[in-house]
């Protein structure tokens, strides 16, 4: 340790070394040598303290710069690839070399085309999608209702109904598959979902309205628009078995229709697409403004789509034998 000298003052002065940071005091005489030595050791140990808290703040800052924050895994639609990303099985691409992208076909050969592109180890479902001019988000602007295809849907499809009274034995005898009243409304609470179209009387619309949460998310829930909520109930019941479908305007103004399956002939499926437009086209909006069809396109269930001619598909007359 360096030695201490003592000036002529009485007063303590200090001084720093530039090179080696530490503090040199100076002391009066009149203090004795044990306080000199207690005084340059508790500077050093001040010096000693300053650098390592210097140190620390270094090493903390650039452990902070390094640290990233984990990034949160992705969710639904977020986590799938991108449209680019994306790949397509060999029976999509050679199938989608049938038709030649952005062209738009006249109805007839559509409907040929989407029969020759169907070669799935099921029978696919003959599909029509129709962009409407409208924004649902308006009342004045909403699409529900339903058409009665006339060539059927191909597919069996099952009926409950909601009833009591003496429209219960009605029910049975019109063919459908599950009649209930109180007891069907607790099994459906449950988690019981056996059947595709729910049918309720009027007088029973008070006690289904408890089932809102559960049917309406499933397009379930009984609407007089789409024919599921009426005083006839045989009526409906064959309606529905025979193949009236319901459909509605999603929030994109896009309107989803099966008009049957593609082992249909080519004029059936013609005949019930056309009932489709028809049906579309008479249930417009009051609030729709302007051109009214965008876009129609038609398609299997596993295969791409063909863009139709909206003036070709308006103004079609059918053959005078369909």
């Amino acid at each position: 340790m360096a030695t201490c000298t003592a000036p002529s003052s009485s007063l303590m002065t200090s001084s720093i070394d530039r090179k080696s940071g530490i503090r040199w005091a100076n002391l009066s005489t009149r203090r004795g040598s044990n306080h000199v030595a207690v005084a340059a050791v508790a500077t050093e140990a001040e010096v000693g303290e300053a650098v390592e808290q210097e140190d620390g703040a270094a090493d903390g800052g650039s452990a902070t710069a390094t640290v990233t924050a984990p990034l949160k895994p992705k969710k639904g639609k977020a986590a799938l690839p991108l449209k680019r990303d994306r790949t397509r099985s060999k029976r999509f691409l050679e199938i989608q070399k049938l038709r030649e992208n952005k062209k738009e076909y006249d109805l007839n050969t559509a409907i040929s085309l989407l029969k020759e592109m169907s070669c799935t180890k099921f029978v696919e479902a003959a599909e029509a999608h129709f962009r409407l001019n409208i924004d649902p988000k308006y009342n004045d602007q909403q699409l529900r209702a339903t058409v009665n295809l006339p060539k059927g849907t191909g597919q069996k499809v099952k009926v409950a109904v909601l009833t009591q009274g003496e429209k219960f034995d009605e029910a049975k005898n019109a063919g459908a598959d599950i009649v209930g009243g109180e007891d069907l409304i607790e099994q459906i609470k449950g988690g019981f979902m056996d059947f595709d179209k729910l049918i309720a009387s009027p007088d029973m619309m008070v006690k289904v309205a408890s089932l809102g949460k559960i049917l309406g998310p499933r397009g379930l829930m009984p609407n007089p628009k789409a024919g599921t909520v009426t005083p006839n109930i045989p009526q409906a019941i064959e309606e529905f078995k025979k193949g009236k479908v319901e459909y509605r305007a999603d929030k994109t103004g896009i309107v989803h229709i099966p008009f049957g399956k593609v082992d249909f002939s080519e004029e059936d499926l013609l005949v019930n697409f056309l009932a489709a437009v028809k049906s579309i086209e008479t249930n417009k909006p009051k609030g729709a403004k302007g051109v009214y069809w965008k876009s129609a396109h038609i398609c299997t269930s596993m295969g791409p789509s063909i863009r139709l001619n909206i003036r070709e598909m308006l103004d079609y007359k059918p053959p005078s034998n369909i």
